[in-house]
């Protein structure tokens, strides 16, 4: 038998073992066993000692934000634009909210899978979305020359993966879901973590076989949005939403209403009406009298054409200008490009100057005499009437195509004027406002919100399953829609697809400005890095250790009187002084907050308080463990 003697190396030095990281045990922190109290088992509290807590100091910035306070609380650092690390308090929050999700997600009956944040560029040609969704892609060639991107979004990939595995229809509804890392190259980053370039988030993709059972799973995610964001205890609203570039005919998006909001949601103050600013229309009150806007000027000019401006852009091929005629009391900025986009897709809203890069195509047109292949759209808001469109006309060129229209053959040009949508409403081109009526009720008056977006339902259909040809054999019999059971054989059809997300570091950075004041951060119990921290006074740590096992320990006992839930607490046992625990407390944003300190010595009592509920309070340590859990289950 052979024995292996290992020496006794020298003593771990102090500062190592304050650097050491706490053991983990599921997301709480377990404290080192040779606390004073001798507990022979495990406690289940952190220490801040214990932690990496990169803190930025007390003093705030004069125009502090709430990504400022994240910052200089400790829970991330930028390290490049719109690109972040997450420090352990960040960490936690993020992995709490993971946690949650996946509680949400399973309950859907959802597998969770890792998908490559590698895409190929090869695919997303395939489905057309490699150019349709813009320089937001970060592309790249690998050494080979396969050319390769940073996926912001993983239909492609999922729908790929699953036409190549699934053998049987029998295995739908299939719902697969990933929380992961997703990329977009933002121009203009902006607000920390609600728009940035690198972010965490959490997409779902459901596959049936029939309309039916899509549009089923699709409620069934809905409902589970709802729970996750009613556990989350956020005031958000649902807007009926556009689909954009994921596509799809069916979509919802869930806001968190902000000042720093980045869209516009459209609610209606006497009926169950909301949509997104891309989708929401006011009712049209067509005026008795439209204005007559008629100058009797052979060429009249843009300034004295009265009552009414124009907006410019050019489609993306560059081969048409785009004029948008609205009223003269609104300005440029009211101009609504998300409708007028509904209509023209191809409009390219983002130019400055959309006029002078016509000039510039016209005339290499005409140079070339290829100016046949153009043409000009122009949008006529309904307030303005068919009197405009008789101006317009009567004015000439330059307010068809040119500044300049001495040497333009407008007979070789084509201009399309559009007064109504498809179905036949008139033109509202600007922007909606405050007070403007509601167009699913008579008496509504419609109220504009800034908003977060927090998350999206899409119902895609076959929008990524026929491209790539991910179908399934379904019996005759099993299709709902031509449902009959005497029918013998199997039809080849597409998946009906749905895309679901939430955006993970967008609702940090959300949650943290939603719920900050003055002091600092508040954070929802289910995210909060932890529910309680106990801060004891000078020379009262043992006691803190002792009153931190009790009230974690206590929490598994389930007699009727004092059954609660497990506390998720710290101790702050840092050598700063009381005052600047306490302050720092605030900045980090603990639900509550548990402080040792002379009525703890005199009387037993602790002072237990929770800014964000305006609550103060003495506690014997008899009456604390229910105190607690009452207050954190308001938050």
């Amino acid at each position: 038998m052979f024995i292996l003697h290992i020496p006794k190396g020298p003593p771990r030095p102090a500062v190592l073992n304050s650097l050491r990281p706490p053991i983990q045990r599921g997301l709480t922190s377990v404290a080192s066993t040779n606390d004073s109290t001798n507990s022979p088992i495990p406690s289940r509290y952190s220490r801040l000692s214990n932690l990496w807590l990169a803190s930025g100091g007390m003093t705030a910035a004069e125009d502090e934000d709430s990504h400022d306070k994240l910052i200089r609380a400790g829970y991330l650092r930028q390290s490049h634009a719109g690109i972040f690390h997450m420090l352990p308090l960040g960490q936690r929050v993020q992995e709490k909210l993971e946690k949650l999700i996946d509680k949400h997600m399973l309950q859907l009956g959802a597998s969770k899978v890792s998908l490559s944040s590698i895409s190929s560029q090869a695919l997303w040609r395939k489905t057309n979305r490699l150019e349709g969704y813009g320089p937001e892609l970060f592309r790249f060639n690998d050494r080979k020359k396969i050319a390769y991107l940073l996926a912001p979004t993983h239909e492609e990939e999922i729908t790929s993966l699953v036409a190549s595995t699934l053998t049987s229809y029998k295995s739908l509804p299939l719902r697969l879901y990933q929380i992961g890392r997703k990329y977009r190259d933002e121009i203009r980053p902006r607000h920390g973590m609600l728009r940035s370039r690198e972010f965490i988030m959490k997409d779902l993709y459901t596959f049936d076989y029939s309309v039916k059972s899509a549009l089923e799973t699709y409620g069934q995610v809905r409902e589970g949005y709802s729970r996750l964001f009613d556990e989350l205890k956020l005031p958000y609203i649902v807007a009926e939403a556009s689909s954009g570039d994921i596509g799809g005919d069916l979509s919802h998006e869930y806001h968190l209403p902000t000042p720093i909001g980045e869209d516009n949601v459209i609610s209606c103050n006497s009926c169950d009406y909301i949509a997104n600013e891309e989708l929401a229309i006011a009712r049209i009150e067509t005026p008795e009298n439209l204005p007559e806007i008629d100058t009797g000027e052979a060429n009249p000019s843009l300034e004295v054409l009265q009552g009414a401006r124009v907006w410019r852009g050019v489609t993306k091929d560059r081969k048409a200008l785009v004029n948008v005629w609205y009223p003269r009391s609104y300005s440029e900025k009211d101009v609504n490009t998300h409708f007028i986009k509904s209509i023209l897709p191809d409009l390219d809203s983002s130019l400055e100057d959309a006029f002078a890069l016509w000039g510039s195509i016209l005339g290499s047109a005409i140079a070339s005499k290829t100016e046949e292949s153009l043409k000009s759209y122009h949008f006529v808001d309904y307030r303005l009437g068919p009197q405009l469109i008789n101006a317009i006309k009567r004015g000439g060129p330059q307010f068809l195509y040119s500044s300049k229209p001495g040497d333009i053959d407008t007979t070789t040009l084509t201009s399309e004027f559009i007064t109504s949508t498809s179905d036949g409403t008139l033109l509202n081109t600007v922007r909606i406002r405050d007070g403007d009526g509601c167009p699913k009720c008579e008496s509504g008056k419609l109220k504009v919100q800034k908003a977060i977006e927090l998350g999206h339902t899409f119902h895609l259909g076959s929008r990524y399953s026929e491209p790539l040809n991910a179908n399934v054999n379904v019996p005759l019999s099993a299709l709902e829609e031509q449902w009959d059971p005497t029918k013998k054989g199997t039809e080849s059809v597409p998946l009906q697809m749905g895309c679901h997300g939430i955006g993970v570091s967008r609702i940090i950075g959300a949650v943290a400005d939603h719920l900050s004041d003055e002091k600092g951060l508040n954070w929802p119990r289910a995210i909060a890095p932890f529910e309680v921290v106990l801060i004891p006074g000078h020379s009262l740590t043992n006691d803190a250790v002792e009153l931190a096992n009790y009230l974690t320990s206590r929490g598994d006992q389930t007699d009727s009187q004092t059954s609660t839930t497990p506390i998720d607490l710290v101790i702050d046992d840092r050598s700063e002084s009381l005052s600047w625990k306490l302050k720092d407390a605030d900045l980090v944003g603990y639900p509550i907050r548990i402080v040792l300190g002379k009525r703890w010595i005199s009387e037993g009592l602790c002072d237990v308080q929770c800014r964000r509920l305006g609550a103060i309070s003495l506690v014997s340590k008899a009456g604390l463990l229910v105190h607690i859990n009452g207050l954190l289950s308001q938050l």
